[in-house]
């Protein structure tokens, strides 16, 4: 990895030189199951006499060409980059070379479909990887042209960024010529070829195009492709962000591609957006997860304006284009589709993960200081999408909403097809506002840290508000005092309800907010602040508002709202303000009535994670056990059919751990016991299983039969999450192995393995493997991709053992480790940061 690094500094000296001005680039795939042919022909002008080079990850360069004269390969190309010397003003580059398949998700994947043995391949090229398929100056302002040509097995469909120019075929290969793109980046350019099935259709642009539709998807699993719903969320996308955005999609196309073992949810390729398979149902799946699709096709559909036709210089601004599309897709969720509560699922899920990332020590701000490639690889992270995305929610909330969407409209007509930095779009949103936004910019994106927010209030004998208050607070490492836009909101028990009775909206600045119009109104059962969620900021209850939401939780009538008091309780908890099994007993006694799927499959995963990690170790087992008593009898009161009672099921699968347990997931899986609403189809059956091998109850041999029976690719994946979560030793020592002796394993069966190996209940057979990780993390990062590397950095570490040795280890490694790489060092210091904060919980929760 080291090698095919690239710094900003260097990006920035060959900006300096070169403009591009077009790629033409045949692929030839049909020369066997390691490599393909790419002949890149690059146009592009240069600083006369000057010298720089261009990116190639190659097994073999066969031939360099520079203005008519051919080069020696051996000696300008090393594999990773190609030396270019003496340029002249105008030039023209062919490079000739053989590109190697990758299995870990990242340039030109092959995946063989073990249902039916074909071929199916996808790019993905973000942040770095295009050069994986051709010569190209690999940094998002080189913007040009590209004009795909590709050769491939007859029976196969080809698709690209822009239409098909004509087709011929020549016996059992065919090549497909393709249109050139306009200017764009290269880390948006695709190539998708396979035997992929599609369904077509076509909608009309605000401009009056006909713009063609297509969705793909593999022919194993098309049956179950849910093709009109997508079109329809597509249509209301489109219509929704034209109408906003005052911009038709600039674009010719719209192709939407299932495609698997995909590293990601989605790829904003321009015109050929590709989606993890995950989206395609081929069983059950709860509402959190079909809502989920719905934000994510509107995420990289809101990327074809913002990424696509505008695009930032250097990665640092990679926030603009993740956290705009984050907000973008969740506004329009909310308001042009079905899924109207989709601020409360963002509440739960993204601002979770926000704050989550926030408190380590790796935080950073939203506009990231990204020295190199391997800065911005591991900064698809809470920051740049979820923290963003929240603090342009404020933003928005300040400005006003239709001055907002007026700035960035101005803003993709003024740099339509270029590269921006942030000041390009903030200076567009003061001309539409009137605001001047430098100093918020200077405190919300340039600096680090979440602040907490808690209500100071007093009252008289009578029970009037005599003083209010609005406290703020910051970590001393991240000491930053924020403006906040936020709300106050005034609950009482009515006809058993919690119903908000008064809402108050104000700025909130400085350590301590005065808010004298609150004083001489009664004081209401519950005061919450950061009502309606405007503010990117911790909440705290007061005493009394504590206990009532305590007691009363489920009867909050707002999701949203429930949302921030379970979000305030669960960030007490880690902060170890709250004891571990406080939180507990919330979650049980109150997730019964929630109704918002997201939100309780936010809270039960944080519940697994306080009983697994936050609880004192000696009532560990206790706690487990409780957990999943309660689940079982939730999952047999719960509405039949309902998601509720899905997630009960899923997550006492994922808990089980007494006999009785075990006894009820073997009922549920061989059909003796029944559930009324419950239909054990094929992805819960593997749920059931991996229950019965976290508990020593499945043996290999019950994984392997299961496998015969679901041989596809879902099934593999589920199979090695399985296997990887046998208890034993020599099991575990196996799954290990399986990732750190070996490179073999495609990107999700890593992923999966390392799923499943830290999927126990009692931790202490990883004990042995502690020592072997660190011993394999230098040697990882340097032989292996980085999205392989991460996975087996993040996923093998011990983290379930929770001890106070582990961090004795881990910090041990950091100081053997001071010249590691920047990337990894930062990997290893957040996996440190969760178990320091388990610790912590874990003495809140003996006190």
């Amino acid at each position: 990895m080291p090698a095919e690094n690239l710094t900003r500094v260097e990006a920035q000296e060959r900006k300096a030189i070169v403009e591009t001005e077009s790629y033409v680039i045949g692929l030839d795939l049909t020369t066997g199951d390691e490599v393909f042919r790419s002949t890149s022909t690059v146009t592009f002008s240069a600083t006369a006499g000057a010298s720089t080079f261009i990116d190639a990850i190659t097994r073999t360069a066969h031939s360099v060409t520079l203005n008519g004269v051919e080069l020696d390969a051996s000696a300008v190309a090393d594999g990773t980059r190609i030396q270019l010397d003496n340029l002249a003003e105008q030039n023209v580059l062919t490079v000739v070379a053989d590109h190697e398949y990758t299995n870990s998700g990242e340039g030109l994947h092959r995946f063989v479909d073990p249902v039916d043995g074909e071929v199916y391949l996808y790019s993905q090229f973000e942040v770095p990887d295009s050069r994986r398929v051709f010569a190209v100056f690999e940094q998002p302002d080189l913007k040009a042209t590209f004009q795909f040509t590709v050769t491939a097995p007859a029976s196969w469909v080809v698709v690209s960024n822009a239409p098909v120019d004509n087709r011929t075929e020549n016996g059992d290969a065919a090549t497909t010529v393709f249109a050139a793109t306009k200017r764009i980046s290269s880390y948006i350019t695709a190539i998708i070829a396979g035997p992929y099935q599609s369904v077509h259709s076509e909608l009309t642009s605000s401009d009056g195009r006909t713009i063609p539709l297509g969705i793909f998807a593999r022919a194993s699993l098309f049956e179950h492709l849910d093709a009109d719903y997508i079109f329809d969320i597509t249509r209301k996308g489109f219509e929704y962000f034209e109408s906003k955005f005052g911009v038709a999609y600039p674009f010719e196309k719209y192709d939407q591609l299932f495609v698997p073992e995909f590293n990601a949810g989605a790829m904003e390729n321009a015109g050929a957006v590709t989606f993890t398979e995950v989206y395609i149902f081929r069983s059950k799946v709860t509402d959190a997860v079909k809502e989920r699709r719905v934000v994510t096709i509107l995420h990289e559909l809101a990327h074809m304006w913002f990424g696509d036709l505008v695009t930032m210089k250097w990665w640092n601004d990679l926030w603009l284009n993740e956290s705009f599309a984050e907000w973008a897709s969740t506004i329009a969720t909310a308001e042009a589709t079905e899924w109207t509560e989709a601020w409360t699922t963002f509440q739960a899920m993204e601002k979770s993960w926000a704050y989550r990332q926030d408190q380590l020590p790796s935080t950073h701000p939203v506009v990231a200081t990204i020295n190199d490639l391997e800065d911005v690889q591991v900064n698809f992270d809470g920051i740049t999408y979820a923290k963003g995305g929240s603090v342009l929610k404020q933003l928005v909330a300040w400005v006003g909403q239709d001055a907002f969407f007026a700035g960035v409209g101005r803003y993709f007509d003024k740099h339509a097809w270029g590269n921006t930095e942030l000041s390009d779009l903030l200076h567009e949103l003061e001309q539409t506002s009137g605001r001047q936004l430098g100093d918020w910019s200077k405190l919300w994106l340039e600096t680090s840290g979440v602040n907490t927010l808690r209500p100071e209030l007093t009252v008289d004998e009578s029970g009037v508000i005599t003083s209010f208050a609005v406290l703020q607070s910051a970590h001393p490492d991240y000491p930053t005092i924020r403006p906040h836009r936020m709300a106050v909101g005034f609950y009482e028990l009515v006809d058993g309800a919690l119903t908000r009775t008064h809402r108050l909206e104000l700025d909130v600045d400085g350590t301590r907010t005065e808010v004298p119009e609150l004083i001489g109104m009664p004081r209401p059962a519950l005061v919450l602040l950061n009502d309606d969620d405007l503010a990117y900021a911790k909440i705290r209850l007061d005493e009394d508002s504590l206990a009532v939401a305590i007691e009363h939780l489920a009867k909050i009538e707002n999701p949203l709202a429930r949302s921030l008091v379970w979000g305030s309780a669960w960030d007490s908890t880690r902060d170890a303000e709250t004891a571990p099994r406080d939180y507990v007993r919330l979650v049980l006694g109150n997730i019964a009535s929630e109704t918002e799927s997201t939100t309780v499959r936010t809270t039960l995963t944080q519940l697994l994670t306080v009983a697994r990690l936050y609880v004192d170790p000696a009532a560990r087992p206790g706690t487990i056990a409780e957990i999943g008593d309660a689940l079982w009898s939730l999952a047999q009161s719960a509405e039949a059919g309902s998601d509720s009672q899905f997630q009960f099921v899923k997550f006492f699968a994922n808990v089980a751990s007494t006999p009785s347990h075990v006894e009820t997931l073997a009922g549920l899986r061989d059909g003796s016991i029944t559930l009324p609403g419950v239909e054990i189809d094929t992805d819960l059956e593997w749920e059931l299983l991996e229950g019965l091998a976290i508990n020593g109850a499945a043996s290999r041999a019950d994984i392997d039969a299961a496998l015969a029976r679901d041989n596809t690719s879902n099934g593999q994946q589920a199979a090695a999450r399985a296997a990887a979560a046998l208890p034993g030793v020599d099991d575990k020592r196996a799954a290990f192995d399986s990732l750190v002796a070996s490179d073999e394993l495609p990107n999700v069966i890593v992923r999966m393995t390392a799923m499943g190996y830290t999927h126990v209940n009692d931790p202490a057979n990883l004990e042995p493997l502690v020592a072997p990780y660190f011993d394999a993390l230098r040697e990882v990062w340097s032989s292996r991709t980085h999205a392989i590397a991460e996975y087996i950095v993040l996923g093998l570490y011990p983290a379930p053992l929770a001890s106070s040795e582990l961090v004795e280890a881990t910090n041990a490694w950091l100081e053997a480790n001071s010249d590691a790489p920047p990337a990894l060092r930062r990997l290893v210091t957040e996996n440190l940061a969760g178990v320091e904060r388990a610790l912590a919980a874990q003495d809140r929760d003996r006190t």
